[in-house]
């Protein structure tokens, strides 16, 4: 018999009535436009408290030990427990599952697609077979090694509102065969379709046209259903076509009719949010196309498989008023991929889709030609492979292939990855959960667990289940960092340097953080051993926190504060009911210059703790404390990475290379980025003078919630968020 786990009505109307949420300047307007799901019982969106019953349901139900539990059985009661404190815990935003738990979590969509609770993954590009796949191209073998797996798994996984790390490194782009002939693709659509016009206006023909039906019979034909699945056979098929070793009829034609692609403007009922109509998609097969069609009797370099990601990602931002995290992998040999956005025609078109790193070892010292790159540009990052398979938290030393199948990471960098896995996050704010009376202990011992259930979803690729059930790889992150410094400690961690350089750091600090760590590795431990299943191979981690942390108004991970008081840029999906509302309050919203169908709207905002003497912003700290401060959680707290964009001032540029040469033992990934936002066009954190805000606070006229119900009455559709640069590394969220 399976048992399933709801809170009780009483035990959440006494929560709500007990526990205020901690809601930051933007939480509020952040959470509604981002994690609110439409509700059609009720006729409207979520209010959090529903948000938070429905997130803790739905994990609390993956627990396998329900299969065969009766309502006498003890691990009901000792799960209902556990419901009602996450539904306490969550509720207060003392922490939060990820971002991707908060929206999709005891939703339909977690059961149809079980990928879509983790919030980004890990793909080697080289051929691979499909196996037993969610997608199964129809002209395929399940066990055929095809060159377009690693795009449909990208495509994918995006399309779930995933972020994707990809590595181009040369051993595995090596593994591509030679593109063995061109291909001319026709995009058709009949007249009745809804989409008709959109199609033709980007380049579509009428299926009874001279164009879409000559050839036929040469030609490989796909009738697209009007499903995320389509999409990724469509591209897999237009790639694998390429490749005689895969297109055995050797057809110079394919054919895909989009004929049943919704209109832009539709609403998609599982994941949420709105339709692209079909342009992005046509547009993404032509560019792709063009590039595999460059390369006839040559393989595919690591820059091309870049920009076929990039353009994969370009197209989901587009489509599905998602936010698109890449981040691309080459080695540091790769001159041209460590360039490759310096070409800015082809950087605006469609390469800002990704943050590029280099994969390096601790061997590596000759870090000028990266050092002179990330000053122009803030790229290439440095992603040590080495210490990510042989290490997990410096202070347990070395533990020769503890991770050994580690082959990249994830956009943000926070957690090493192998090929198919997932990341797996939970994020605790410790001065707010200190603030609220929790035991921080008892926290991390929750977290745990959670992310330990999201280990048993029902996975859609078998390359990620082989890997997951072997590894249970989870993430427990530290929030907040600097603000909880502050206030429980007084100062920062480092507290000064040695006459060689080396931080010195508070000892207190070291012990607090050390024993978190260990109550999660216990928790962890334990409740595998309830499970029957593997302990995870790691366990802590500290993420960037772009999204959530906005939800409860703190710093964003282990960073400082941008500054005292900024501008915070979020995009839009441009049919956002929420934007006239946003108008009407007097915020300054103009296009969005990297995105089509994308507004971008500013927020001034002052920091928590901006006046007090004790306050550090990543604009007055040194790239040095900075380096030290991720070094110090690598050391003692993360046993998996520390996502960090280190911000550095034009004078510190010179700093880089030996900084980086200096911590090539402790740092597993780190990136860098000039302070001040004068690298990108409207970037997602601008700095600004506290006259400036106040003078900016001024426009702002009412209150974005009231006078959003006033223009629109009951909300009417469960929009998005579009964020694909909230996070500190300006191309990196985590939504």
């Amino acid at each position: 018999m399976s048992m399933t786990i709801q809170l009780a009505p009483e035990a959440v109307a006494a929560i709500t009535e007990q526990v205020t949420p901690h809601w930051g300047p933007l939480g509020w307007v952040t959470y509604k436009r981002t994690y609110a799901r439409w509700r059609d019982d009720q006729g409207r969106s979520e209010e959090w408290a529903e948000t938070v019953q429905r997130v803790v349901e739905g994990n609390i139900n993956l627990d396998p030990r329900l299969q065969d539990a009766t309502p006498a059985s003890p691990v009901v009661a000792e799960l209902q427990a556990e419901a009602v404190q996450l539904f306490k815990l969550v509720y207060g935003l003392a922490a939060t599952p990820s971002g991707r738990n908060l929206w999709i979590s005891g939703s339909d969509y977690q059961h149809r697609n079980g990928d879509a609770l983790n919030n980004c993954w890990f793909i080697a590009v080289r051929p691979q077979a499909y196996g037993d796949s969610h997608i199964q191209p129809f002209y395929l073998h399940r066990d055929t090694i095809a060159p377009s797996m690693p795009f449909a798994f990208l495509f994918d996984q995006l399309m779930k509102g995933g972020g994707v790390g990809f590595s181009v490194a040369n051993d595995n782009v090596a593994q591509l065969p030679p593109v063995d002939q061109k291909i001319t693709v026709a995009i058709t659509s009949d007249q009745g379709a809804k989409a008709y016009d959109e199609a033709l206006a980007v380049g579509a023909v009428d299926a009874a046209s001279d164009e879409a039906v000559h050839g036929t019979e040469d030609a490989l034909r796909y009738r697209l259903p009007d499903t995320r699945e389509g999409w990724v056979v469509a591209l897999a098929a237009l790639i694998d076509a390429h490749f005689n070793s895969i297109n055995e009829a050797q057809t110079p034609r394919v054919v895909l009719d989009i004929s049943n692609i919704r209109a832009r403007g539709a609403r998609i009922h599982g994941f949420g949010g709105t339709a692209s109509g079909p342009a992005p998609l046509i547009e993404m097969l032509q560019d792709v196309n063009a590039i595999l069609n460059a390369r006839v009797g040559k393989q595919l370099s690591a820059v091309d498989c870049t920009d076929i990601g990039n353009l994969i990602g370009k197209a989901v931002v587009a489509g599905n008023v998602r936010r698109s995290a890449e981040i691309a992998l080459g080695d540091s040999t790769n001159n041209e991929f460590i360039t490759m956005k310096q070409d800015k025609d082809k950087l605006y078109h469609h390469r800002w889709a990704s943050n590029n790193s280099v994969i390096v070892t601790s061997a590596f010292t000759t870090y000028a030609e990266v050092a002179q790159a990330v000053a122009q540009n803030g790229e290439p990052g440095m992603f040590n492979l080495e210490l990510s398979q042989n290490y997990g938290r410096l202070i347990d030393g070395l533990q020769p292939g503890i991770d050994a199948t580690v082959e990249g990471t994830n956009p943000c960098g926070e957690i090493s990855l192998a090929n198919g896995e997932p990341c797996n996050l939970f994020e605790v704010f410790p001065t707010i959960a200190t603030q609220q009376g929790w035991d921080l202990k008892t926290v991390m011992a929750l977290a745990a667990r959670y992310t330990k259930r999201v280990t048993f979803s029902a996975y859609d690729w078998e390359v990620s289940r082989r890997v997951i059930t072997h590894n249970r790889r989870i993430g427990v992150s530290l929030s907040g960092l600097q603000d909880w410094l502050l206030t429980q400690f007084g100062h920062r961690v480092v507290t000064g340097f040695d006459a060689q350089g080396q931080a010195q750091y508070d000892p207190t600090i070291v012990q607090a953080v050390d024993d978190l760590y260990h109550a999660v590795v216990a928790a962890d431990e334990a409740y595998s051993t309830t499970l029957h299943c593997n302990p995870s191979l790691k366990h802590t981690t500290v993420k960037p926190s772009g999204t959530v942390s906005k939800l409860a108004g703190v710093s964003e991970g282990m960073h400082f504060h941008y500054s005292n008081y900024l501008i915070q840029r979020i995009r839009f999906q441009d049919t956002d009911p929420l934007l006239p509302a946003l108008e009407a309050c007097g915020y300054a919203i103009e296009p969005d210059i990297y995105t089509k169908n994308t507004m971008c709207v500013s927020f001034p905002v002052r920091a928590a703790n901006a006046d007090d003497p004790a306050f550090a912003s990543a604009g007055n700290v040194s790239i040095e404390e900075q380096f030290a401060t991720q070094a110090f959680l690598q050391t003692y707290w993360s046993d998996n990475a520390v996502s960090c964009t280190i911000t550095f001032q034009p004078e510190e540029a010179p700093k880089i290379a030996g900084l980086l040469r200096q911590y090539r033992h402790t740092i597993k990934s780190t990136s860098l980025l000039p302070y001040a936002g004068d690298v990108y066009e409207q970037a997602p954190k601008q700095p600004i003078t506290k006259a400036q805000y106040l003078d900016e606070v001024i426009k702002i006229k009412g209150d974005v919630q009231t006078v959003y119900a006033q223009l629109n009455g009951q909300e009417n559709k469960d929009l998005e968020l579009v964020g694909q640069e909230d996070c500190a590394t300006g191309a990196c969220p985590i939504k």
